[in-house]
């Protein structure tokens, strides 16, 4: 089961991936990506062992971006992939089937490539303009995502469908009626000094009936 809710780890000001996943958790995210972009696969393990005891304690998941093997060695639920990173097919032979791997798309054409390569969830963005990435794809805003959604639905395309890209709680009603499955986050939950509200409000807006 992918969850509706996923936080992407950010580092704020002064502090770090570790601590920022623990706000997360101690306010309620049970499904947490270590995306760590300026440190090597041997620097990122030990990160991604210490996240993982974190989300053992929590009953929450951890899925680690871009590194397959740190993802197997570190004992994750799962693996992110982006655009540019090792395809699908060849991560999994490494990492085995029972590890989830999501992998990421900004067109139609992305999103039946990562259907056709086995992926368990898409992650469909940027939604729009955000600092957290530095190579952003072109951004896809609401409305590509009604005609990239309404096109997947016109090819039985029934993956769980992952919006990403500077989502804020006020962009969520309107992202589920395209008919995505859920919302993954950075800053929305990084900055907010209430996290616990934070949390609660977008789980609502995500589990809410789409009419």
């Amino acid at each position: 089961m992918i969850d509706r809710l996923h936080y992407i780890s950010q580092a704020p000001e002064g502090s770090s991936h570790i601590a920022a996943i623990e706000n997360v958790l101690v306010a309620g995210g049970k499904w947490i990506q270590l995306r760590v972009k300026n440190l090597t696969e041997e620097e990122v393990l030990p990160l991604a062992i210490e996240a993982v005891a974190l989300c053992k304690q929590y009953g929450a998941k951890l899925i680690v971006n871009d590194f397959p093997l740190v993802a197997l060695n570190s004992g994750a639920h799962g693996l992110h992939l982006g655009l540019d990173d090792m395809p699908i097919a060849e991560a999994r032979a490494l990492v085995g089937t029972e590890m989830i791997i999501g992998g990421t798309a900004n067109t139609l054409a992305h999103i039946e490539l990562r259907v056709k390569e086995g992926a368990d969830y898409i992650g469909l963005g940027p939604f729009r303009f955000t600092n957290t990435k530095l190579d952003l794809s072109p951004v896809i805003g609401l409305h590509g995502y009604i005609d990239l959604m309404e096109q997947s639905k016109q090819l039985g395309i029934s993956l769980p469908i992952i919006a990403i890209g500077g989502i804020q709680s006020a962009d969520i009603s309107l992202l589920r009626k395209t008919g995505i499955h859920g919302v993954a986050v950075s800053g929305a939950l990084t900055s907010k000094s209430n996290m616990a509200n934070a949390i609660q409000e977008l789980q609502q807006q995500l589990n809410a009936t789409v009419h």
